[in-house]
């Protein structure tokens, strides 16, 4: 993958021949010759991933309006025949086929070049520090999405015609209930709707996705992470707040090979002076009694306590040696996971997708892999376009980011005005220095404010459990030991 600035001068180059060195610079080294095509099929697999990406920059109304757009786009660019389909249907039926390949192709190389571009923030005290959280996407309610993506119970209800005709007649009783029952009825209503769960994991110091997973509502974001330590690099070091926690997370990410900080909250507890290693004061060990029954060791942990201004707050790591990674950089780490949370604001606010325009659910998905993709594609751009000038990823604005490509995208067929070209574009898309004051509105009483995790319990371990401690050490030592 070669430097995106080297070559021609960007200023003199057309909209769409800097688009088209973008992407050529983004998709460079990806191999297509796995990917076979019907002979007859007027799509090439590079033309897909163009027109996929330009679709997912769009900002047009209507997810049909960013096809025609981006179709337009990457055949003025010369990226494939004039006959390729026009259908938007056509379109989104080769994305539900090939979708997983290609993404799978895309993401294994950027992660390579990732770890080539961004060497010097790739590593840090050894580990490759990942971050991980879970969010959801609202969906339209229509029947299709119930069916697939609502929680459990209402989606069993709309498979039946029965509850169909039930979900119909509340409505009904709805648009004639009080302004206050309307209120309370609209509350569980939404609790009620689809929703596409997703879980990533974020690259703390790149400020780049590294992988994700896509669900219906109620999907386990546990399960979901679990899903993608196969996709971590040897050396990984896992950090996410406190519902990612549980002995067949923990235990997981240890048999993978891969480090971890965990926040724990009120819902872990915790045990101290069990004996199974040699005591420390910050040693404590995580055995529920389910998983001492079935005869599973302890997971022993190393506990960091800091305060937020507000609370204290508790941190859990496999990392037992303070020499290889002291409390200050337990803390560092945890406290980078924030950028999973701004990746999110991004995503949801910056891109518009609180709430997916797909209508059916075969889509949603298909909506939601490429927007990740595409933010994923423009972070990476930016980010290694402004490294020369010594921009760190966190000072880049990802808001000014979307809109330097998507000037280029409406004006494709013109050549920029002097300093509005792509490149100087993103020059410009850097967050100021200034120091912005606390809002009076973050302290307004009807503001959003979720409960706090509250402390782990900790209690001394029993005799009894010591002893079974003790067995099961040496079991496994003489195990190891045959």
């Amino acid at each position: 993958m070669a430097h995106q600035d080297k070559g021609r001068d960007t200023s003199e180059l057309s909209n769409q021949q800097a688009l088209r060195l973008a992407l050529e610079w983004l998709l460079g080294g990806v191999s297509w010759a796995d990917v076979c095509f019907r002979e007859d099929c007027s799509w090439s697999p590079k033309l897909l991933v163009w027109v996929g990406l330009l679709w997912a920059w769009g900002d047009e109304k209507t997810l049909q309006g960013r096809f025609t757009a981006a179709r337009k786009i990457a055949l003025r660019m010369g990226a494939g025949r004039k006959a390729v389909a026009t259908s938007y249907q056509a379109f989104t039926k080769m994305l539900r086929r090939w979708s997983v390949t290609l993404v799978e192709l895309v993401q294994q190389r950027w992660r390579e070049a990732v770890r080539d571009r961004l060497a010097d923030r790739f590593t840090v005290a050894g580990f490759i520090p990942f971050g991980g959280d879970g969010s959801k996407f609202g969906l339209a309610r229509t029947q299709s999405l119930e069916c697939a993506f609502a929680p459990l119970k209402t989606r069993q209800r709309a498979k039946t015609k029965r509850g169909r005709q039930q979900a119909a007649r509340k409505a009904r009783q709805h648009r004639r209930r009080s302004k206050q029952q309307r209120a309370a009825s609209a509350r569980a209503k939404k609790a009620d709707s689809p929703q596409l769960a997703v879980t990533v994991l974020w690259h703390l110091l790149c400020g780049l996705p590294w992988s994700w997973r896509l669900g219906p509502s109620g999907t386990s974001e546990r399960e979901q992470l679990r899903q993608m330590l196969v996709e971590l690099p040897t050396g990984a070091l896992v950090v996410a707040d406190a519902g990612f926690y549980g002995y067949e997370m923990w235990q997981a990410l240890l048999t993978a090979g891969h480090a971890f900080v965990m926040r724990v909250g009120s819902n872990v507890h915790l045990l101290r002076r069990l004996g199974y290693v040699r005591e420390r004061d910050d040693l404590v060990y995580f055995w529920p009694d389910r998983e001492a029954a079935k005869g599973q060791p302890p997971l022993v942990l190393r506990l960091v306590v800091i305060h937020d201004g507000r609370q204290p707050v508790y941190l859990v790591t496999s990392v037992l040696d303070h020499r290889r990674l002291s409390n200050r950089q337990v803390i560092e780490f945890y406290r980078l996971r924030w950028g999973v949370e701004v990746f999110y604001r991004h995503v949801k606010q910056t891109y518009a997708l609180r709430k997916l325009r797909s209508r059916a659910a075969a889509n949603a998905p298909l909506e939601a892999t490429w927007a990740l993709l595409g933010l994923w594609a423009l972070a990476f751009y930016a980010y290694c376009h402004l490294q020369a000038q010594n921009i760190p990823p966190s000072r880049v604005s990802m808001a000014q980011v979307l809109r330097a490509f998507r000037q280029p995208m409406r004006e494709y067929k013109s050549r920029p005005d002097h300093g509005e070209d792509l490149h100087a574009l993103l020059d410009r898309a850097i967050i100021d220095h200034y120091r912005r004051q606390s809002k009076a509105s973050r302290d307004y009483p009807c503001k959003k404010r979720e409960p706090g995790a509250g402390p782990p319990h900790f209690r001394l371990a029993k005799h009894k459990q010591q002893q079974k401690a003790l067995e099961l050490r040496d079991k496994i030592e003489k195990g190891l030991a045959a």
